[in-house]
């Protein structure tokens, strides 16, 4: 993958774009104590001193709360909480509390890397390199390191009920999903989400007619990926477009009839990316929970909860579930590039489904 020179080179000039100088590494603490199976540089009696943790995340909210409760096992004497929403709304909110002086977030986990550079660009996240992060690729951290990392690695397809659609009628290619026969019939995740834009984003890459054939089709929106699925496997829709592999391996761990099309063109991916927020009321608590994350034993519980691939090469992928190398993922390899594509996708999302 390519993606670790332009990250590098997207996070400074993002910097450079916003009038921000360029930050300085964090240093790094050079004795970490482990516990609990995993190292930390986080002053543990001070953690559990403060006694909270609030993790604002994008994740659906039954796998966020066993994640966080695998944390509390090993620390009885946090207390954890989360605020979830989609993305865009999840930014919005986070910015919102910042400008009013409230400061609720320890831990900002999202999934569009757009708003990860703004929001690095902007002086949000505190500077903390993890011990952990000896275990992850140089191109899945911020440069420089310290500030955010990619915890969670998100390919997308489409899905369907075989119930409904037979396989032979089945769309093989993202281009088979502009047939007429599937007028009305078509889901999609919501302008809100950074799935659905790294989606817009890569299939204008491979057809920059895409998106105007599919606004033909009247495809509708949802914010939860859980009411996509579900809409499918009720029969309300034929057709998921971006439908992330991991609510797919749920659903189809649940005995859902549900069926994965992975597009011969590409899956389009995007990372979900973590980091302390700078006003973290509870800091220590804040890079405790990091380490902890970032760790196999975290990363292991993503995997467990969220069906989510690691991107710890010592983490085995989702039961059931291709390794991420057996995948052919369409990431996007500008990401100022894609920053700077925001606006144009929200208009056309807007404009195909009439919901922001």
């Amino acid at each position: 993958m390519k993606s670790g020179i332009v990250l590098a080179a997207a996070v400074l000039t993002s910097a450079a774009l916003s009038g921000a100088s360029a930050e300085e590494a964090p240093a790094v603490c050079s004795s970490p104590s482990e516990v609990q199976g995993f190292k930390t540089c986080a002053d543990i009696a001070k953690a559990e001193q403060e006694g909270e943790l609030v993790f604002y995340a994008t994740d659906v909210e039954h796998g966020t709360v066993k994640v966080l409760g695998e944390f509390e096992k090993l620390f009885p004497k946090i207390k954890t909480s989360y605020i979830r929403l989609q993305a865009g709304a999840l930014y919005a909110r986070l910015m919102s509390e910042r400008q009013g002086g409230s400061h609720l977030a320890d831990v900002f986990q999202i999934g569009d890397m757009g708003l990860v550079l703004d929001f690095q660009s902007k002086g949000g996240y505190a500077p903390y390199v993890s011990p952990e992060l000896s275990a992850y690729k140089p191109e899945y951290l911020s440069e420089p390191k310290g500030y955010w990392t990619w915890a969670v690695l998100m390919p997308a397809g489409m899905a369907y009920n075989p119930k409904v659609v037979s396989a032979a009628e089945a769309p093989k290619d993202w281009a088979d999903a502009l047939d007429p026969k599937w007028h009305g019939s078509v889901s999609m995740k919501s302008a809100n989400s950074g799935m659905q834009h790294v989606t817009w984003y890569e299939l204008n890459k491979l057809d920059d007619t895409f998106w105007d054939k599919m606004a033909e089709q009247q495809p509708r929106a949802f914010d939860s990926m859980v009411q996509q699925f579900d809409r499918l496997v009720n029969g309300d829709d034929k057709i998921g477009l971006t439908a992330q592999y991991a609510a797919y391996l749920e659903f189809k761990n649940k005995g859902a009839p549900i069926a994965f099309v992975a597009p011969t063109s590409g899956l389009p991916s995007s990372p979900e990316v973590v980091g302390v927020v700078n006003t973290a009321p509870h800091p220590n608590a804040a890079r405790l929970f990091l380490d902890w994350y970032l760790s196999k034993s975290g990363q292991q519980a993503s995997v467990k909860y969220w069906f989510f691939h690691s991107p710890r090469e010592d983490v085995a992928p989702p039961e059931g579930a291709l390794p991420i190398t057996k995948m052919h993922l369409l990431w996007p390899q500008d990401w100022i590039d894609f920053a700077k594509s925001r606006p144009q996708f929200l208009r056309d999302m807007r404009s195909m489904t009439g919901m922001k």
